[in-house]
């Protein structure tokens, strides 16, 4: 392996197709496609502040690094991914991808992160500002996860979601297969038009959750007050600890609550129209 330490590089393509190369305390400047069409590269303690560095990349782990703003659209069309202990101030980040694997990253402007992505695993990840995150993504695997940012999820398929506190208005719509182990969620509209979202042990804030699912299944979870109009035109299986302000329209299914302020069956209702509630 090529070993290049304390250099700087800018302009476009300055390591184009290279191959089994390590970086170390390399600064990547101002221009563009530093690493474009690269295989079996190592980035250790290094800087990226020009545009796109890590296109068409076969195979890489960056550790300890820094992606300025500057270094927006950094990693797409790659493969094979493990990044630890990194700062990623630039948003756009990940697109087409398969392989990917963050640990203890922080992504502060996570605009359109994570888009068309497959096989990805996060670890003691933290994301602010991160509306539209995980466009269209499939089998995901999270825990201990930290989110601001809405319209999360949306098309996501297989993904387990464990320990995570996510702040996301109009999370997980149009989902298949998603399961969420003792997280927090706080958002209006969650969970709308899903396919086989199981949440457990999870407490839900925000209006109108968990509208138009099919197979919903709620296992010990908790709502807050705000929490009021669920379950219109779902059907579900659904246990719910302590007090739920509302429940309106459920098309079929059973749930079972502590205690519950309303319950809204009106001639809106959907047939076959027997959930049973109590």
């Amino acid at each position: 392996m090529t070993i290049i330490e304390n250099k700087h590089f800018e302009g476009e393509r300055p390591l184009f197709g290279s191959h089994d190369l390590k970086l170390i305390n390399v600064t990547i400047g101002v221009g563009e496609s530093a690493i474009k069409r690269c295989s079996n590269i190592e980035a250790v303690n290094c800087k990226f502040e020009g545009k796109y560095p890590f296109w068409h990349v076969d195979g890489f782990n960056i550790k300890d690094c820094l992606f300025t703003e500057g270094a927006r659209a950094a990693l797409w069309y790659s493969h094979d991914l493990k990044m630890t202990d990194t700062l990623i101030e630039a948003p756009k980040m990940f697109r087409d991808m398969e392989g990917i694997d963050l640990q203890n990253v922080k992504i502060p402007n996570a605009g359109e992160t994570l888009w068309h992505c497959k096989n990805i695993k996060l670890r003691d990840v933290e994301v602010n500002n991160g509306d539209y995150i995980f466009m269209h993504c499939e089998d995901i695997d999270i825990d201990r996860y930290v989110q601001h940012g809405n319209y999360s999820f949306q098309y996501a398929k297989n993904v387990i979601i464990r320990n995570a506190d996510l702040h996301t208005k109009d999370a997980f719509w149009n989902t298949e297969n998603v399961t969420v182990y003792d997280s927090k969620i706080t958002g209006e509209y969650l969970g709308w038009h899903s396919k086989n979202l199981k949440l457990v042990n999870c407490h839900i804030s925000g209006t109108q959750p968990l509208c138009y699912c099919e197979n919903l299944v709620l296992e010990n979870c908790t709502f807050d007050t705000d929490a009021d109009l669920a379950f219109e035109e779902s059907t579900l299986e659904a246990t719910i600890k302590g007090y739920i302000t509302s429940i309106k329209n459920p098309t079929s299914g059973h749930i079972k609550a502590d205690s519950i302020g309303e319950v809204i069956i009106d001639k809106n209702i959907c047939q076959p129209a027997d959930c049973v509630i109590e």
